[in-house]
């Protein structure tokens, strides 16, 4: 037996465990910040340390997410399969990363700066709070807009030290532009929400007003990017550019959805988002190099 063939596919479970993938959402917008920040492009040290951090941020997040959840997943038709209540993965091993990734935020986060390294444990209290929110308040599709939020503000802050207006309105459009596809993705759930008492929005207030706010939370999203663009001198036509191509990804994300038919949930969830975020940040990055 080859103990390497082995390890492969228990790195993919872990991965898959942790949807990995899905960092493509805020890395894009975390290093547009940076960028933001530095005036061009920060120094290679800057870069690597903030993806070390944003890496173990997220999947120490998402690995408490998994430990949380673990009971409903195994009661839940979409999600009984997942590695944790499937039985691909133990829950000390699940625990084991979690920490471990915790552990890595915060030796990255001392890497980058103090004012990093202090703020580090207040973040991971905040994201590993979302994971028990559901089971208080309807809000948690808020809090993870509020997470997600934080990955432009925490790379500002990794570059220059300090706070300034410029992040705080990009992790606005971030916390706004999650919030809203993540109501989309909790249409899957509905029934389930409602039959073992969790909290969300869609199961209090159905499909066709969720759809509607929704696409009010994506054009604060639109707008607070605009915002970006006035207060920022590093950003120029390009932009807005982007912004027109963004606004057609969320008309189209929209579109795809309607309260008789939910079938396009996956596409409009991860792929639609994610060509949003490589689009914002590959044409930022362009505007503030050649500007």
């Amino acid at each position: 037996m080859n103990p390497q063939a082995d390890k492969q596919p228990q790195i993919r479970t872990f991965l898959e465990m942790v949807k990995f993938s899905h960092t493509i959402f805020a890395l894009p917008f975390a290093l547009m910040a940076a960028m933001l920040a530095a005036d061009g492009l920060p120094s290679l040290w800057k870069i690597f340390w903030i993806i070390i951090a944003m890496a173990g941020a997220r999947t120490g997040a998402m690995g408490a997410n998994r430990l949380f959840d673990a009971r409903f997943d195994a009661l839940n038709p979409r999600t009984k399969d997942r590695a944790l209540p499937a039985g691909l993965i133990e829950t000390r091993q699940a625990l084991a990363l979690t920490v471990a990734s915790y552990l890595i935020f915060i030796f990255a986060a001392a890497m980058l700066n103090s004012f990093c390294f202090l703020l580090a444990p207040y973040i991971i209290i905040i994201l590993t709070a979302y994971s028990a929110a559901k089971r208080y308040t309807s809000y948690t599709h808020y809090i993870l807009g509020f997470c997600l939020g934080l990955a432009p503000i925490g790379a500002w802050i990794a570059v220059t030290g300090s706070l300034a207006l410029t992040p705080l309105i990009l992790g606005f459009a971030v916390g706004c532009w999650v919030s809203g596809f993540d109501l989309l993705y909790s249409l899957q759930d509905i029934e389930f929400d409602k039959s073992e008492g969790l909290y969300s929005i869609p199961a209090e207030i159905g499909v066709e007003k969720t759809l509607d706010l929704a696409r009010k939370l994506h054009l604060w999203m639109l707008g607070a990017l605009f915002l970006v663009y006035l207060f920022s001198a590093s950003l120029g036509w390009l932009f807005l550019l982007a912004l027109i191509v963004v606004a057609v990804l969320l008309h189209y994300e929209h579109e795809l959805l309607s309260p008789t038919d939910l079938s396009q949930i996956d596409t409009a969830f991860f792929t639609v988002n994610g060509y949003i975020s490589i689009t914002i940040f590959v044409i930022a990055a362009l505007d503030i190099l050649a500007g």
